[in-house]
């Protein structure tokens, strides 16, 4: 049976299996943490062009998180050493930022989780270097089109699993693979919290969505098929079939008439191409 927590803004919270449920304090860190996070993604837009290498990227997001009052929230997470995630081309989550240089034609994720006052703002954006081929184009979009759904379908009433079906009714309706090993998850003053939140499965199901509650909406699509395999560095996830991939995710909360994202793009920059 799911549990939830009504937690005040500065009590302790502990990974406990609860769902917690935040009040107004709740909101406006996130909303600090979000928009700090959407302006890093932002900035990152203006720098991505063949030729530049992924740990140049890496070392931007680290420079503006800390300008920005806070810390990457993945720098020393578990042993990572890196500010953000850059996946390009058939990585499907978590690549490690290099020298490595990005080419004509790859389509690159940036995952960025700057934390601000206590608050994580977890966000991430697809980017295309220069002229990217049609296929990894429509990939994109709708993956974008993806979140978007599975935010239409977060609000008060309904059940998680009313996210994860018309994601995956849309990405099945192009002949796209649903990675299913990955997936979203609560958010907020932890990282990665209650609930997990799966972008496949059934309409009806799952826990209730209420009021409250913070979380992430990650699809992650493949143009293939949806299996993944870990490489040996023990983070990159990679398609099996090596076909591309391609992955958003917002922050959003519900609220009492619907959902609000915290990571929206101030500048408007929602899905490549970026002007």
């Amino acid at each position: 049976m799911t549990e939830y927590q009504t937690i005040d803004s500065d009590e302790a919270v502990y990974r406990d299996g609860t769902i917690k449920l935040h009040n107004e304090a709740g909101f406006e860190g996130m909303r600090r943490a979000g928009r700090l996070a959407a302006e890093i993604l932002d900035e990152v837009a203006t720098m991505i062009e063949p030729g530049i290498a992924t740990s140049a990227i890496d070392d931007r997001v680290r420079e503006m998180t800390f300008d920005g009052g806070a810390v990457p929230a993945t720098l020393g997470y578990r042993g990572y050493t890196h500010s953000c995630c850059i996946s390009v081309n058939h990585v499907i989550c978590h690549g490690i930022p290099s020298e490595k240089t990005l080419k004509d034609g790859d389509i690159v994720n940036v995952d960025v989780t700057p934390l601000l006052d206590g608050w994580h703002g977890d966000t991430s954006r697809m980017y295309f270097v220069g002229e990217v081929p049609l296929k990894a184009k429509r990939l994109v979009d709708v993956t974008y089109e993806c979140l978007m759904l599975g935010i239409e379908a977060a609000r008060p009433g309904a059940r998680l699993g009313d996210i994860g079906a018309v994601i995956e009714q849309h990405a099945r309706q192009h002949r796209y693979g649903v990675v299913r090993e990955f997936c979203g998850h609560g958010v907020g003053r932890l990282f990665h919290d209650a609930p997990e939140v799966i972008h496949a499965g059934r309409a009806g199901i799952g826990p209730l969505l209420k009021p409250g509650m913070f979380f992430t909406i990650e699809p992650m699509i493949n143009l293939g098929r949806p299996h993944a395999k870990m490489l040996s560095d023990g983070w990159t996830a990679v398609t099996r079939d090596k076909s591309l991939s391609a992955q958003f995710e917002h922050s959003i909360a519900i609220t009492e008439t619907g959902c609000e994202i915290f990571t929206e793009s101030p500048k408007g920059l929602h899905r490549p191409p970026y002007a």
